[in-house]
C-alpha cells in the first residue's frame, strides 16, 4: 500500500504517531516523517491513523 501526506493541511500533530509508530514519526524538530511504502499487514493501523488525523491529510491507496 502507498501512504502520502498533504503537507499543505500537516500540522504535525502527531496523531498518527500513536495509531501507526512503525510508519509515522515525528524528527527530532518536530516535523512528520513517514514511509512511502507501506506492508499491507499495517492497514488496520494506517487508516487508523488516517482517521484520527485531525487534518485529514492522511491519504492512503493500493
Amino acid at each position: 500500500m502507498n501512504v502520502s501526506v498533504d503537507r499543505a493541511k500537516c500540522d504535525n500533530h502527531g496523531q498518527c504517531t500513536f495509531s501507526a509508530p512503525t510508519v509515522f514519526r515525528l524528527n527530532e524538530q518536530g516535523i512528520l516523517e513517514y514511509d512511502e511504502k507501506v506492508d499491507d499487514s499495517l492497514r488496520a493501523d494506517v487508516d487508523e491513523a488516517a482517521d484520527v488525523c485531525p487534518m485529514q491529510a492522511i491519504i492512503v491507496t493500493d
